[in-house]
């Protein structure tokens, strides 16, 4: 067994010490050492692997907002409170979505690093982040779910398959995508899109021409639930809510993400602008896909009742109607079906990461990402099969509510706290520097969730339900600042890291250190100095290592310190 790479590069050679227990060679299960299929599901993105270019990346990230959940969300919401308000809820709901998405988009991009590895070293620690880990698989698995019985819906219309075994055909259909990784997901997104726009774009301007006094009468309308007319505070604060339960959406943009190339003098416009679109840009398409499906959902309520107008697929026919007749039927399922395998390839992937990322921290076994798309799948077959869509806004309120503060803590970490000091400039993710939990933004999102979720349920008086979400936002954003200033931003790191910190030059990321337990070449990002292995470990076998007893964060000075490691050096590309 080679315990680390020799130097190419003319230096003296690195001799390891020999003192510490020798691990046997670890060899993973062949899915989980395949990264064609594996895609770094638990690891930095090497620059090696970030082949794509900006726009590729981009296009990937938005061809998976094709989603209609929009549509049925922003029905939702203005069904219930009305034009109004509903068009207030749906913006501010956006703006925010957007502001706090735009420094976690560039985070993820910047170190190749997913919504898990980032929340780890933006102030919740090594196993703090479990539980943001299991609050996205729980958004990936519920909005699959939600975009899988839109789907069933459209496959019941179109060919009259029975709506419990459309959810069943909506969950099988995505695997044999998903399993092959980003490459697959690339080449769908890509091909699917011409449809897609062309399914999205055309029933409004069939209704511009065939019914051009509908959007007045839509901006008057005070919804199904006896709304009164005009704005409501109450009504205001509840809609957001309920569309705030997006916010997690950025998560699967960071997958996406993650494998945006270095940005350099060359490329830093288009990688700016490919950053800025396919990380909160989203928002911008999605805000207009909840307000077009509530304006289609509005010309289709007399002709097919709320119930179904409810559900996108009816509206698309009756849109279609005046131009296409008979053929609207089949149109509006095909744009309906291409819609939600676009977004439901990316909801089972991420879930696949979540899991993943939980599941070797708790149990110290990675089995391989592709076996975590069954158990996601599995979880949202059940909970189409419960019918959830008939409790949509109930449902995605109080998630809201969780999935603000969480990334509401994320932003302020990486918006306050690294600038003023209070934490590190880089992103540390890496099991041997941090300690187990960081109070900072861990303490932050638990509170903020508590308080909120209970202000939800109405401990606090009306209009503290309503803007529960708000609570949630803004103690998160408060609160994560202020604990790392009382704990002197003492929980970022367990121990120093010198070699992985921002200052580092391209060169020196990109060289390859040759992991003592796998004996494979990883980039510097991905290694850390372990005094126990006697030798560099990636950021995966000091994750799986449970013999170790996290000596090396105990007692930093306990053991060898390797610096600096030795390095074989690879091209940037």
């Amino acid at each position: 067994m080679t315990d680390i790479a020799t130097p190419t590069t003319g230096e003296v050679p690195h001799q390891a010490p020999q003192e510490g227990p020798r691990a046997p060679r670890r060899s993973y299960a062949k899915l989980a050492a395949d990264e064609s299929r594996e895609d770094y599901s638990l690891r930095y993105a090497p620059h090696s692997f970030r082949r794509w270019s900006p726009s590729t990346v981009a296009g990937t990230a938005l061809g998976g907002i094709a989603y209609l959940a929009d549509f049925a969300i922003g029905a939702s919401i203005v069904f219930t409170y009305g034009f109004t308000s509903g068009l207030a809820s749906i913006l501010a709901a956006a703006a925010i979505i957007f502001l706090t998405g735009i420094p976690i988009a560039r985070a993820c991009a910047k170190y190749g690093l997913d919504m898990d590895l980032v929340t780890r070293g933006a102030g919740f620690g090594y196993f703090g982040s479990t539980l943001t880990s299991l609050i996205y698989a729980s958004f990936t698995f519920i909005f699959f779910a939600l975009e899988g019985s839109i789907m069933a819906q459209a496959m019941h219309q179109a060919v009259g398959l029975p709506v419990e075994a459309g959810y069943l055909v909506t969950t099988l259909i995505v695997i044999p995508i998903v399993f092959r990784g980003m490459g697959a997901l690339a080449k769908v997104q890509a091909w699917t899109q011409p449809v897609w726009i062309i399914g999205m774009v055309l029933p409004f301007v069939v209704l511009a021409v065939e019914a051009p006094g509908s959007w007045g009468a839509f901006s008057s309308f005070t919804g199904t639930e006896g709304a009164q007319p005009g704005f409501s505070w109450i009504a205001f604060g509840l809609g957001t809510g309920v569309a705030l339960s997006l916010i997690a959406q950025i998560g699967e943009q960071a997958d996406y993400l993650r494998f945006m190339p270095a940005r350099t003098e060359a490329n830093k416009r288009r990688w700016n602008l490919a950053v800025l679109a396919a990380g909160p840009g989203w928002v911008i398409i999605g805000a207009a896909k909840q307000l077009g499906g509530a304006f289609l959902a509005f010309v289709a309520l007399e002709a097919v009742g709320k119930t179904h107008a409810l559900e996108p697929i009816a509206p698309q026919i009756e849109a279609l109607k005046p131009w296409l007749g008979s053929f609207a039927l089949p149109a509006a399922a095909l744009f309906v079906i291409v819609s939600q395998i676009k977004i439901n390839v990316t909801n089972a992937y991420s879930g696949s990461l979540s899991w993943s990322n939980f599941f070797s921290r708790i149990t110290h076994r990675h089995p391989g990402r592709v076996w975590y798309i069954f158990l996601n799948l599995t979880i949202a077959l059940t909970l189409m099969e419960m019918n959830m869509f008939a409790a949509l806004n109930k449902l995605l309120g109080f998630y809201s509510n969780v999935g603000i503060a969480w990334i509401a803590a994320v932003a302020a970490d990486l918006v306050i706290n690294k600038r003023i000091g209070l934490s590190p400039r880089y992103i540390e993710f890496k099991r041997a520097y941090l300690y187990a939990v960081n109070p900072a933004g861990f303490g932050a999102m638990v509170i903020a969730s508590t308080v909120s979720i209970l202000a939800f349920f109405g401990l606090f008086g009306r209009y503290a339900e309503a803007f529960s979400t708000f609570i949630a936002a803004g103690l998160s954003l408060a609160l994560c600042p202020l604990i790392a200033w009382l704990t002197k931003g003492k929980y970022y790191l367990a121990r120093p890291n010198p070699v992985n910190g921002p200052d580092v030059e391209i060169a020196d990321i990109t060289a390859t250190h040759t992991c003592a337990v796998c004996e494979t070449a990883y980039e510097l990002p991905d290694i850390a100095d372990c005094p126990v292995r006697s030798g560099p470990i990636c950021s995966l076998c000091c994750s799986l290592d449970e013999e170790c007893g996290d000596a090396c964060r105990k007692d930093p000075a306990a053991g060898p310190v390797l610096m600096p490691l030795p390095v074989v050096r690879t091209p940037a590309g």
